[in-house]
């Protein structure tokens, strides 16, 4: 070979294919990691039951709760036919800061958990509530842990509450409850 032809080939570019082999192999890897480290979401049993709260005048009776752990967060919905909005009064959209309380049970030690959000549907007047889903806010919650709902003497007060509902716009309230009764079955987390 001459010098010639060895400077010729040497400043070649080099062949697209031989490029794209690591760039692919590379992209796979990074994909592969990335699910690896993703958070896996996780099965709460049963998703949903059912537990009775006693609201004053916005109702009592039994109310469903849905669970859904995504792998980042845990989050609760609230909806219930028999707790309903007063009628003559009225909520925007996401104008409800609703606060959860639960007992949770982990290993025999027993504490409690708060889920809570500022997420609702338009509400009026006689309209059954919807809210939510509530985020995990206070306390944690590892595999295995199971919740069930902090059952208070009635009536309800700012002091004596299980779920707290408040609603500031363009109907101010806050609507304390709590729960009557147990859950039809705890969440396990």
């Amino acid at each position: 070979m001459s010098i010639t032809s060895a400077r010729s080939s040497a400043s070649r570019p080099p062949d697209r294919r031989h490029i794209r082999i690591p760039l692919v192999l590379a992209a796979a890897c990074s994909a592969a990691a990335a699910l690896a480290l993703a958070p896996t979401a996780q099965a709460v049993t049963p998703l949903t039951a059912t537990a009775t709260y006693d609201c004053g005048a916005w109702g009592s009776g039994l109310a469903t709760l849905t669970a859904a752990d995504s792998g980042t967060a845990k989050t609760i919905k609230i909806t219930s036919t028999a707790i309903r909005m007063p009628a003559g009064t009225s909520a925007d959209p996401n104008s409800i800061t609703t606060t959860l309380k639960l007992t949770k049970t982990s290993g025999g030690v027993t504490s409690q958990v708060q889920f809570s959000g500022k997420t609702n549907p338009g509400l009026s007047g006689g309209n059954p509530i919807t809210l939510g889903p509530l985020k995990l806010t206070s306390g944690t919650l590892a595999a295995g842990d199971s919740t069930n709902s902090v059952v208070l003497a009635t009536p309800p007060s700012a002091t004596n509450w299980s779920l707290q509902i408040v609603a500031s716009s363009p109907t101010s309230a806050t609507v304390p409850c709590v729960a009557t009764a147990n859950q039809s079955a705890p969440f396990v987390w």
